[in-house]
């Protein structure tokens, strides 16, 4: 009962006070990026298209990660769409058949379209539409990222509501810390830019689906968020087992039967997940011919030149075993280099290991206790966290391993339901970690002085 009631009192100022830090820490930050979009606005560029009517976003477009599609009039005058192969001398077409170049007469011209989930692009609505193509990204960012604080401390609290967590309020607003300031969240909250503003909108989405699936207490704002993640993050489909373990774990106490007691929420949590499931394969469909396809098939660059990612995409495709062991080392073994001569700091392309800007991390892996959620959060983890580790890009280019903010929710949550106490030296490692991801929001896409690669735009797109 006290878990319960410190969640309903204090609470609105409380929430509201950790909203305003956010809004003033990352727009502090990112501050001369607030009044003009960033340089990578998809999503503000594909809401104002959608505005006008189109799936296809027209030029002039940023440098980097768009979805070409070529039309091309072959020698037996058809029209087919897709792109041409840097590999091997072929255009493939939408639907993979592969047609000898000799046999391409001439383009009939590029379609752009935006190669990423199209759920962040519904936040980015009202600005185009006030604003237009020229609105910016980077404030609608800073906002979500601003509600992260406030959904942090409404799911470690509902946690101890559950007596899943014996954490206490303090407790709890040390994990907010870290979570917002102690991760790679702090970074890809300022900047704008689509790869970043995806980070953050699944971040906050990962929060809501956490939260309502406790107990499975609102299954219908689990599927919601479930499936705005998974049209924002594609791995973040696969955060599915905390509902079903929790689903699970409350019908087993249920004394007329487990099979009717996980029938009603298993429905009103699948029906929301199935219909953001249609309208993102409908829109893949409309765009490249294929229900699965959101466009990364054809990254090409904004000169409609093709990504250096492109021929390994021809060779492995975009998930592959062959890229496992480079995306392991850049999630847990990348350090950065430290010099006795200026600028003293370097730091790769492809960002510090997770321990290195998250170093209360470790807690995950000794646990006081393990609770019901203990497995559960472990599996969700995992299956989220594979994907990354078998795509064909790094993250490249950013401060620390992006990719883990797919997952990092549940890191969060592990270390609260672990149970170990937030000591001297866990207070210690989460200051660390706010000091280190601080040099990162500041520095990351300012100073390239600090970033081996950051300098030069063409490096962006690296491997």
């Amino acid at each position: 009962m006290h878990a319960e009631s410190t969640y309903n009192r204090p609470v609105l100022r409380l929430y509201a006070a950790l909203f305003a830090i956010g809004l003033v820490v990352y727009g502090t930050v990112a501050w001369s990026r607030l009044g003009e979009p960033s340089e990578a606005p998809h999503f503000m560029l594909q809401a104002d298209a959608w505005l006008h009517g189109s799936a296809a976003v027209s030029p002039p477009l940023s440098p980097d990660d768009w979805a070409v599609v070529e039309t091309v009039v072959l020698d037996d005058e058809r029209e087919v769409r897709g792109r041409r192969l840097v590999t091997r001398p072929a255009f493939r077409t939408l639907g993979g058949e592969e047609i000898a170049l000799p046999r391409v007469r001439r383009s009939l011209g590029h379609a752009a379209y935006v190669s990423f989930p199209p759920f962040p692009t519904l936040i980015m609505l009202p600005s185009a539409l006030v604003f237009g193509r020229g609105a910016t990204d980077v404030i609608p960012t800073v906002f979500i990222a601003a509600l992260v604080l406030p959904l942090t401390l409404l799911l470690l609290r509902r946690l101890a509501a559950a007596g899943l967590s014996r954490r206490s309020l303090p407790d709890d607003l040390w994990l907010v810390a870290t979570l917002a300031f102690g991760t790679v969240m702090f970074f890809s909250s300022v900047q704008g830019k689509v790869w970043y503003t995806a980070h953050v909108v699944g971040v906050a989405l990962a929060l809501v689906y956490s939260w309502a699936s406790i107990e499975a207490r609102h299954p219908v704002v689990a599927g919601l968020a479930l499936g705005a993640a998974a049209l924002t993050r594609t791995s973040m489909a696969f955060m599915f087992p905390l509902f079903l373990f929790e689903a699970w774990r409350v019908a087993q106490r249920d004394p007329e039967g487990v099979r009717r007691a996980l029938v009603r929420p298993l429905l009103r949590f699948a029906i929301p997940v199935a219909a953001f499931a249609l309208a993102g394969m409908a829109y893949n469909y409309a765009r490249f011919s294929s229900p699965t396809e959101f466009g990364h098939t054809y990254l090409a660059l904004g000169n409609f030149q093709p990504v250096y990612q492109q021929k390994y995409i021809e060779t492995w495709g975009l998930a592959h075993y062959h890229y496992l062991s480079r995306n392991l080392t850049v999630a847990f073994t990348l350090l950065p280099d430290i010099s006795t001569r200026a600028p003293y700091i370097s730091i790769s392309g492809h960002g510090l290991a997770m321990w290195v800007t998250t170093p209360l991390l470790f807690l995950t892996l000794w646990p006081r206790e393990k609770g019901p959620l203990h497995r559960p959060l472990w599996i969700t983890t995992a299956l989220v966290a594979i994907w990354p580790f078998l795509y064909m890009n790094s993250g490249w280019f950013q401060f620390g391993y992006r990719f883990s903010l797919d997952y990092t929710v549940f890191l969060i949550a592990l270390i609260a339901v672990g149970g170990r106490p937030l000591g001297k030296v866990a207070k210690a490692l989460i200051v660390a970690g706010i000091i280190v991801n601080l040099f990162g929001a500041i520095t990351f896409y300012r100073y390239h002085q600090f970033y081996r690669g950051g300098a030069a735009r063409e490096t962006v797109i690296a491997n």
